[in-house]
């Protein structure tokens, strides 16, 4: 059996169909790659990266096939010998392609490649939709007699993995917060190209303790872009927290994984519709887009973000949309792509398949992103309670205070912070031979404190319920932070956000003491030292934990990092 790819993208929809084919010693699957596209390299790469058999372009001319599996018409197919399977390249058929076969018809339904001198070259169309279907009929008769809808084995697999969202979350650290996947498409009418500043803006709008934003990108803009070129230019927001999905297989665990998704034309967003995400759309619109297929109809019916700052108003609105009815439109026989395809599979190559369930793999979870080591801080004390707000160093929301993690932050953010904490870790467990040296924590915040003289606040992360906090005008102080327990989980705030909140709170009550003290305020004030033990509450983001200080105990001075 021949696969025959034409890009990377096209590849991955393949590769979600093998499963059919499991358990089965009389297949031998071998991949070529098909010429003419300006996108195979990284087809190239992908396949060897899954230590495929592959045969050059022309091997397998040369060569009859019992059957070939595409997922694209274009390119020279009709040169291969052998039975064709085609399935769509995506969602569907929701635009058209400039300057690529006929003009205005709609990329896939083509006939100048579905044809070959007026027959079908596909042995087999697999659809996922009636409506599909349907549109076969209108822009290619011939082709009707050898269709059938299958569904969809891509969101299959998805709709496979919904148990799996928890263990996504947790992989790529999301916590309580809100995970938006932003996606793009390819092409001049594309999000990437029309709006390349959205995800760095969307980073400095968005609170990292109440959200986590996700980007996913076309397989074509990988490979037209490269991976290097997209983690220059994304540096910034990858280095706030960004998550910047994989072309294969992880793109589809985030929109498992997600609570929100914005999106441009792109059919990515029909998956998501799928499973139920809120979506809000993107596109500036162009002539990509085809009217009445189910993307237009999903855009046309969803808010639109037409600037970053919206985005955490524009949410509510689209989770009052339920989008499952749009996808209806794009997807039928949800769960039942893999037995219809295997049925179908077989017939051509006209055996029996083995008696073994066929099912669609769990997709495997993602990589976790990068721990931001910097922030700056928004911090609203209001007696007792302290809001705290975490952006990127470079946002342009009004701010505080700037909060870093030494040494992981770099000079020049470690210069300006006036906020240090380090984290402990464990000792070595091979130390040097010879005398070794460690700092307490006491020594610790006291050398920060000495080396940065903007630094007002150092603390030491002891433990995740514990720190030691030394500021530099209210001395040292023992901090004991509550896990929030609620509907039978325990969840835990981020302690470099409580010691910016303990940081903000002794400084309001200084100034709050000061002010008394010279009679400029009818309020009673008092030091933070005379009034310890003191019980504050910390809102980061979904909810808010319980932060008891206290006089700094022998045991969180001298503990060893």
């Amino acid at each position: 059996m021949l696969l025959a790819v034409r890009s990377a993208g096209a590849l991955h929809r393949l590769l979600d169909v093998l499963p059919v084919f499991d358990g089965d010693e009389r297949i031998r699957v071998r991949f070529t790659l098909v010429p003419g596209s300006a996108f195979d390299v990284d087809a190239f790469a992908a396949l060897e990266r899954a230590g495929a058999r592959t045969v050059s372009w022309e091997q397998a001319c040369e060569r009859e096939h019992d059957l070939i599996l595409t997922s694209s018409p274009k390119g020279p197919l009709r040169v291969l010998s052998g039975p064709g399977v085609l399935l769509p390249h995506g969602a569907g058929f929701n635009k058209t392609v400039r300057d690529d076969g006929s003009p205005d018809l709609p990329s896939g339904l083509d006939p100048h490649y579905l044809l070959v001198d007026g027959e079908p070259w596909a042995a087999l169309h697999a659809l996922a939709h009636e409506e599909q279907l349907s549109r076969l009929a209108e822009y290619c008769p011939p082709a009707v007699g050898r269709a059938t809808v299958v569904g969809d084995p891509t969101l299959d697999r998805l709709l496979g993995s919904l148990g799996h969202r928890e263990a996504y979350r947790a992989a790529l650290g999301t916590g309580e917060r809100r995970l938006v996947v932003l996606t793009s498409t390819w092409g001049e009418e594309s999000l990437l190209e029309r709006r390349p500043e959205l995800p760095g803006e969307l980073m400095g709008r968005l609170p990292y303790d109440e959200y986590q934003l996700a980007l996913v990108l076309h397989p074509n803009e990988h490979s037209r872009t490269g991976p290097f070129d997209l983690s220059r230019q994304f540096a910034p927001a990858l280095t706030a927290g960004m998550v910047l999905a994989r072309p294969y297989e992880e793109w589809a665990a985030l929109l498992v994984a997600a609570d929100a998704v914005v999106t441009d034309h792109g059919s990515t967003a029909l998956y998501a519709a799928a499973l139920g995400r809120p979506v809000v759309g993107a596109y500036d619109g162009g002539g990509e887009l085809l009217p009445a297929s189910p993307m237009a109809r999903l855009l046309a019916q969803v808010p639109q973000l037409t600037k970053a700052a919206d985005l955490v108003h524009v949410l509510p609105a689209a989770g009052a949309h339920d989008t499952r009815e749009f996808a209806d439109a794009a997807f039928d026989l949800p769960g039942q792509a893999l037995p219809r395809l295997r049925s179908e599979l077989y017939r051509l190559l006209r055996l029996e398949p083995r008696e073994v369930a066929v099912a669609p793999h769990p997709l495997p979870r993602p990589a976790a992103p990068r721990r931001p080591t910097a922030f700056a801080v928004r911090a609203e004390v209001a007696g007792q309670r302290v809001e705290i707000s975490r952006f990127p160093p470079f946002t342009s929301e009004p701010v505080h205070h700037v909060a870093a993690e030494h040494p992981e932050a770099g000079p020049r953010h470690v210069q300006s912070a006036a906020v240090l904490w380090r984290r402990a870790r464990p000792a070595s467990p091979a130390p040097h031979t010879g005398t070794t040296s460690t700092w307490t924590a006491a020594g610790w915040t006291a050398r920060m404190l000495d080396e940065a003289p903007g630094c007002r606040t150092a603390a030491v992360v002891l433990t995740p319920e514990r720190c030691l906090v030394r500021s530099r005008s209210a001395g040292l102080f023992s901090v004991r932070v509550e896990a929030c327990r609620a509907d039978g989980r325990v969840l835990r705030a981020d302690p470099g956000a409580v010691v910016s909140a303990v940081h903000a709170w002794l400084g309001a009550s200084a100034r709050m003491s000061a002010s008394s003290r010279s009679g400029t305020s009818p309020q009673s004030g008092t030091s933070p030292r005379r009034a310890l033990p003191v019980s504050l509450v910390c809102d980061t983001g979904p909810f808010a934990v319980r932060v008891e200080l206290a006089a700094a105990d022998e045991a969180d001075l001298s503990y060893e990092l």
